[in-house]
């Protein structure tokens, strides 16, 4: 066995018109797909598997490692974030929460596209928990929250190859394709009750 490419949750052209089919062929067939290779060659043992990802991210000491098997981690963990006519507001817990710990969806929201929006270069904004709230974080390259002893959530890819095709540089429209009509609050949801 070796580290492989998760499948989509949905078809190619599911999350269009505000992300591509040509965006996920060249971001989940090319981009995620170079990651998972580079990684199996880097590592070469056929016992290591996607269930062994989190710890393979956690205890690597080479950079090359690392950052090959974290942007495999953040890729498919992005990919979950996402559903055709997502969008719109979470319930239960999550809602609470959210209320608690930043006032309202709308703050959370904003909060999450200026995260995401002034992030300088490549990287992840992230809607995690630190322990003892919901925070809005940012990572630079393959950098994930689970390195800071936050728990992931919700994550946004700024990296260029995640919009550049459909909103060229116009990373502020993809934001907000993404906040109003991509985002799975279940997912987000089920992320904060197997954290809890």
């Amino acid at each position: 066995m070796a580290f492989t490419l998760p499948t989509l949750p949905y078809e190619l052209d599911g999350l269009a018109p505000h992300l591509s089919r040509e965006t996920l062929e060249l971001h989940h067939g090319k981009h995620h797909q170079t990651y998972v290779t580079k990684l199996n060659e880097l590592l070469g043992d056929d016992d290591l598997t996607n269930d062994d990802l989190t710890r393979v991210v956690l205890e690597a000491d080479d950079d090359a490692v690392f950052n090959n098997a974290a942007q495999h981690w953040n890729h498919s963990f992005y990919w979950r974030c996402m559903t055709p006519g997502g969008g719109g507001a979470p319930t239960g817990e999550l809602a609470e929460r959210i209320e608690r710990d930043f006032g309202s969806l709308d703050v959370l929201t904003k909060e999450l596209h200026e995260a995401a929006a002034t992030h300088f270069g490549s990287g992840w904004a992230w809607l995690a928990h630190d322990g003892s709230k919901l925070v809005v974080t940012t990572t630079h390259d393959a950098d994930l929250p689970q390195k800071h002893s936050q728990a992931p959530l919700l994550t946004i890819d700024v990296w260029e190859h995640a919009y550049y095709v459909d909103y060229r540089n116009q990373r502020p429209d993809y934001l907000d394709a993404f906040l109003a009509n991509l985002v799975d609050w279940d997912f987000v949801a089920s992320n904060l009750t197997a954290f809890s």
